[in-house]
């Protein structure tokens, strides 16, 4: 069995996770990589993601006196065939300083394809100066969905409060349940020119164009702004995997550009390359 990963396990890289479910790929992926000195095991990112989905989590802290919790907070997502296992709360998008007074953070979760969500476990593990929290609510985007779902809850999670439980479980509001069109992944490989001064580190970003008019968000293809002094630099490729608005079968341009700012903004592209993943997994 062969479990490629190339991704970080790191709080403070790519979507801070440090604990990843790896799914088994063919063998000719792997003998393909390995012909062709390791380039092409970048070509398994599609198939990867096929198999895998994406959570955006995000928690809201009760505006209480002393309802932040200093302690690890972790969750279990649930769904119809199978659940994420525990996963710690550890890198937030939004705050540098996690789960304070009336605060709301943002997590990824990204896991095998659970199924749909159907309830979740949340807790922590009571350690640290401060421990007790009153959660407000937890909400769940997941795109290759089309289901962004709130789980209320409203509760004291203290040994010295409430009923002394220090994790719950909670089930979706259905009247609080939003739904939209899934989002699918594309594949998107950047080439960057080798001439003089070719690479940037601002923030670039994409736009997709599909058929009567459908168009993507404005995706930026950096998480941070190490990754952008890392990719983009002169006679280099660099791939992302990125979920996006489906804009159909054929894409007829792109918009693709960046924020400018920083010493090196300017930018010589090459080329770029786009791989969709269709809704049968093809």
């Amino acid at each position: 069995y062969y479990f490629p990963c190339q991704r970080w396990l790191a709080v403070e890289e790519d979507d801070g996770q440090i604990v990843r479910e790896l799914v088994p790929v063919d063998e000719a992926f792997v003998k393909k990589g390995s012909e062709n000195d390791g380039q092409s095991l970048a070509t398994l990112g599609l198939e990867q993601k096929d198999k895998s989905t994406t959570y955006t989590v995000k928690v809201k802290t009760g505006d209480k006196k002393n309802a932040g919790t200093d302690a690890n907070v972790f969750i279990t997502l649930y769904g119809s065939n199978d659940d994420t296992g525990i996963v710690s709360l550890k890198a937030s998008k939004i705050n540098k300083n996690k789960f304070e007074r009336g605060k709301i953070d943002e997590f990824t979760v990204e896991s095998v394809d659970i199924g749909d969500l159907k309830k979740i476990k949340i807790g922590h593990d009571n350690k640290g100066n401060s421990t007790g929290w009153f959660l407000e609510w937890v909400e769940i985007d997941a795109p290759s969905l089309g289901q962004c779902l709130r789980f209320p809850c409203g509760r004291w999670l203290d040994k010295s409060e409430d009923d002394g439980a220090i994790e719950r479980i909670i089930f979706p509001a259905k009247l609080q349940t939003r739904e939209y069109i899934p989002f699918v992944p594309y594949e998107i490989t950047v080439y960057t020119s080798d001439v003089f001064g070719a690479g940037t580190d601002a923030d670039v970003f994409i736009v997709l164009y599909g058929s009567d008019g459908i168009c993507t968000r404005q995706k930026s293809l950096c998480l941070n702004k190490r990754e952008q002094r890392m990719y983009f630099e002169r006679n280099s490729v660099n791939q992302f995997i990125v979920e996006l608005e489906d804009v159909g079968d054929m894409i007829e341009k792109i918009r693709i550009g960046h924020k400018g700012g920083g010493l090196n903004s300017g930018w010589h592209l090459d080329r770029v390359a786009i791989r969709r993943l269709l809704p049968n997994g093809k």
